[in-house]
């Protein structure tokens, strides 16, 4: 499918039909495979040849299908499905991470990336160097010959903050370290990470990909020497693969990902420029907008400012204020959904931060996050500004 533009490979790209023809996909329930004989079972577990399956932790055809299809999206040679996107976040780094490895993470993360960083990592002993993400002159100060990976959000969950992935790969490679990015705010529509530099790209499924609140899922993506042999006996071991039935829910969220993220981005767009007109809020927080301090960036890595948009009402009380007299918009942590929805990181996704962390990292009082979905941008518009008005 390599020759197909995206929106055509996120329909058919790795695509396997049974000996019935089906045209949907078919789910394969099942967690272990039949083999002719035992002579036959042998050579699986010796070297598997082909589109041969041993166990669901392994590997499954439903799952496979939607690992090839993402892979085929994204420009990456293979992919790994994982239970959540934070087991795919924690498989990445933990895979290819050893005891007196140095890692150098921006610093504005999302609070379960941040916990692993911070707490999980240097409990087996790899040192971690966190960073200012968009300051190059941190990311060159910090990294060391020994450093062994670069982990940053592409796009900072929730301040927006857009790091340079080519910029901090070319540093990276330069000492021989891997790149390691966490895209879901670009999403597979915007993403071009692996042709800007990364050598390791991460997804949250559960958000974008799916898009309707269904189901937890992750995926980790790179070279096929990186997955097979780093990746897949590290998650296969450990437990932390997709199960059949969530990958058959991705491939339908796959197969509509760019008319929906699309249609978010335009509508995010809309709501941001309104929003910035908007005299009671104290701050506005778009990459799409000029005013933006990374725009120029966002516009060259991604080409859109993606569906997620942040505004700070100046308190906490006011915030609250606010996502209560939302009437279209839901109160909810998820992101990338068909539905709209709000949360306030400060007491919820980062709340455990300590108050000078979330100062230093832009989670305010009053700041507020909206994933935009897929409703009407006038009603959207208008929701929020009846609820603003209340202030």
């Amino acid at each position: 499918m390599t020759d197909y533009r995206k929106r055509t490979r996120a329909v058919h790209a790795g695509t396997r039909r049974s000996q019935y023809g089906e045209v949907s996909e078919a789910i394969f329930m099942t967690q272990g495979f039949v083999y002719d004989s035992a002579k036959a079972a042998e050579q699986r577990f010796v070297k598997i040849e082909g589109d041969e399956f041993i166990y669901a932790r392994y590997g499954n055809p439903t799952v496979a299908m939607f690992e090839d299809r993402l892979a085929s999206l994204e420009g990456a040679e293979a992919a790994f499905a994982c239970a959540s996107g934070m087991a795919a976040v924690n498989g990445a780094l933990t895979s290819m991470l050893k005891a007196g490895d140095h890692v150098v993470s921006s610093r504005a993360l999302f609070g379960s990336c941040l916990y692993i960083l911070e707490e999980i990592l240097p409990r087996y002993g790899v040192e971690v160097s966190f960073v200012d993400g968009k300051n190059i002159d941190e990311w060159k100060a910090a990294i060391r010959p020994d450093t062994a990976a670069v982990f940053f959000e592409s796009v900072s969950n929730p301040a927006l903050e857009v790091v340079d992935i080519a910029a901090v790969a070319e540093l990276a490679h330069a000492v021989g370290a891997k790149v390691v990015c966490d895209n879901v705010f670009a999403t597979p529509v915007y993403s071009d990470a692996i042709a800007q530099g990364a050598d390791v790209v991460v997804y949250s499924a559960t958000k974008h990909i799916d898009g309707q609140g269904r189901a937890l899922g992750g995926v980790i993506l790179g070279t096929e020497e990186h997955i097979r042999g780093v990746v897949e006996p590290y998650m296969k071991h450990t437990g932390g693969s997709l199960s059949p039935f969530s990958a058959w829910m991705m491939l339908k969220g796959l197969e509509t990902i760019e008319l929906r993220v699309k249609a978010q981005t335009q509508s995010a767009q809309r709501i941001a420029e309104a929003l910035s007109q908007e005299g009671k809020l104290a701050k506005v927080l778009y990459p799409g907008l000029p005013a933006h301090p990374q725009h120029d960036l966002a516009m060259r890595q991604m080409g859109a400012g993606g569906t997620v948009v942040v505004f700070d009402a100046g308190s906490r009380e006011a915030a609250f204020a606010i996502l209560n007299a939302l009437d279209i918009v839901i109160i909810s942590n998820n992101l990338g959904d068909a539905k709209s929805i709000a949360t306030h990181p400060a007491s919820t996704t980062h709340q455990r931060l300590p108050e000078a962390q979330k100062a230093a990292l832009g989670i305010t009082p009053g700041l507020i996050r909206l994933s935009v979905g897929l409703e009407d941008a006038e009603d959207l518009v208008e929701d929020l500004s009846r609820a603003i008005a209340n202030l």
